[in-house]
């Protein structure tokens, strides 16, 4: 927003100024170069403003980078802990099923041992207690026949929710790539319109410079015939007064000829050559004059050309200078332009790898998840069968009984435990996902690009009856 406002800003200065760049620096006044000097001054100004603009730009965007890489490594390590635990948990199970086993053994020996001392007091009871086994045995079936309806039903919704997520996403892409390219297409009709208005003005600028240049010329050429004429009309009244004078000496040489008749004879010979020589000398005294005239004009039309001649070449050099540096600065500002644009596609290209990554990453570790407690259910649901026939061919006492389901009940509650951790553990890591695709789009709305349809919804669950990214990292709450 803010470079927009300051081209506006420029645009608006830059006609004010115009009939003083016209004038050269030495024909302007004291005041007019003030404002000259103070117009480019506010220019410099707002150039270093924009070059500060685009470097704090080009900072912000390289700690959003680091912020981003240093998250994405917290959450890879966050992930290899979670297969670390996951590695160690089953670890665990398995220790437990060993010593499960052994205590399974222990009790089936002391059952064969007592079983000798309490075979006659335990008929009936063993009776009452296996109708009522066979009767918890049927519930427990059809339980769990409920449950693994539900659990292929949830599957399929999985399926189709993550197929509706790959489509929406793939759309988005095409969407993003789409207004990119309308964008960096609106901004090359934008600086190429911005470089032909300057051209325009340029052109526009000469032309009057020249028109002025014209103008002078011919008001000195006006001023020239003017000063020719006066001069040409001094030469005629000089020479009026010239044959004026020659009159009143023939007359007063008339007055005195009667006096000088004895030397009429003598001097009518020297009068003849005289005038001879008079007239012989008249016609090379104005051809003379004519070119001392002539010569003066060209020489005053030489000073005013020489000197109109160096004033625009001055202008020229200006203009010359003026438009090397707007060249240069055009060319700056397109390097600058290319090299923000490749940032932001190298930093695009990076977010997008990331999300990438990271969702295949969660995907492949709630498909790991999602086997596992396929593989615990399935061996559950064999020990429980296995255990069935242990006590349909035992025979056991209530007592025995009793102690026996106790155990089983403590070791599956442990195993239930262990369950919900792991899949709170899992929601933790999936909204943690959630929040960082979420400040992604907040950064990218910062920085300028667009995301009208960008949006990311948070992940399904994979366990039975849970909405996963629904609040805050860090504070899912534990499953009840």
């Amino acid at each position: 927003m803010a470079p927009k406002k300051k081209v506006g800003k420029k645009g608006k200065g830059s006609k004010a100024p115009a009939v003083v760049d016209a004038l050269s620096p030495q024909e302007m006044s004291k005041e007019q170069l003030e404002k000259h000097v103070v117009r480019l001054r506010e220019e410099l100004d707002r150039e270093r403003e924009e070059r500060n603009y685009f470097q704090l730009e080009r900072d912000k965007i390289h700690t959003f980078w680091e912020i981003t890489r240093r998250q994405l490594e917290e959450k890879r390590a966050e992930l290899r802990n979670k297969d670390r635990e996951m590695e160690e948990a089953e670890e665990r199970h398995q220790v437990e099923i060993k010593v499960y086993k052994q205590k399974v053994k222990h009790l089936l020996y002391e059952h064969q041992e007592n079983l000798t001392e309490l075979k006659a007091e335990g008929t009936l009871s063993m009776k009452r207690a296996q109708k009522d086994h066979w009767t918890q045995e049927m519930e427990l079936r059809k339980d769990m026949r409920s449950l693994k309806v539900e659990l292929k039903e949830q599957e399929l919704a999985n399926e189709v929710v993550v197929k509706n997520m790959h489509l929406k996403q793939e759309e988005e892409i095409t969407q993003l790539c789409n207004d990119f390219e309308r964008q960096v297409k609106e901004i090359e009709a934008k600086y190429t319109k911005k470089m032909q208005v300057l051209r325009d003005e340029l052109d526009l600028r000469r032309k009057t410079e020249i028109h002025e240049v014209e103008e002078r010329k011919n008001s000195q050429i006006s001023e020239l015939m003017r000063n020719h004429e006066k001069a040409f009309s001094d030469i005629k009244n000089y020479y009026n007064d010239i044959t004026l004078k020659n009159l009143a000496l023939i007359s007063l040489l008339k007055e005195q000829m009667e006096e000088m008749k004895k030397r009429e004879n003598h001097l009518e010979k020297e009068k003849a050559d005289v005038l001879l020589q008079n007239k012989q000398l008249k016609e090379p005294l104005q051809q003379a004059q004519e070119q001392v005239s002539e010569l003066q004009k060209k020489l005053a039309h030489y000073d005013k050309d020489k000197e109109a001649l160096t004033n625009t070449k001055a202008h020229l050099k200006v203009t010359q200078k003026e438009l090397k540096d707007l060249q240069w600065e055009h060319e700056v500002l397109e390097q600058r332009f290319s090299k923000v644009q490749a940032e932001r596609d190298e930093l695009y290209q990076k977010f997008t790898k990331a999300i990438n990554e990271v969702q295949q990453k969660t995907g492949f570790k709630n498909l790991l998840l999602e086997r596992k407690l396929k593989g615990l259910l399935s061996v559950l649901e064999k020990k429980e069968v296995e255990l069935s026939e242990v006590f349909a061919a035992s025979s056991l006492d209530p007592g025995a009984l009793s102690l026996v389901s106790h155990k089983l009940e403590d070791v599956l509650n442990s195993k239930n435990a262990t369950i919900k951790d792991l899949q709170l553990q899992l929601a933790r890591v999936c909204k943690a996902h959630n929040d960082m695709l979420q400040t992604f789009e907040a950064k990218l709305t910062a920085f300028g690009i667009p995301l009208d349809n960008l949006g990311f919804k948070p992940l399904a669950s994979p366990v039975l009856g849970q909405a996963l990214g629904q609040g805050p990292a860090g504070l899912v709450a534990v499953p009840t």
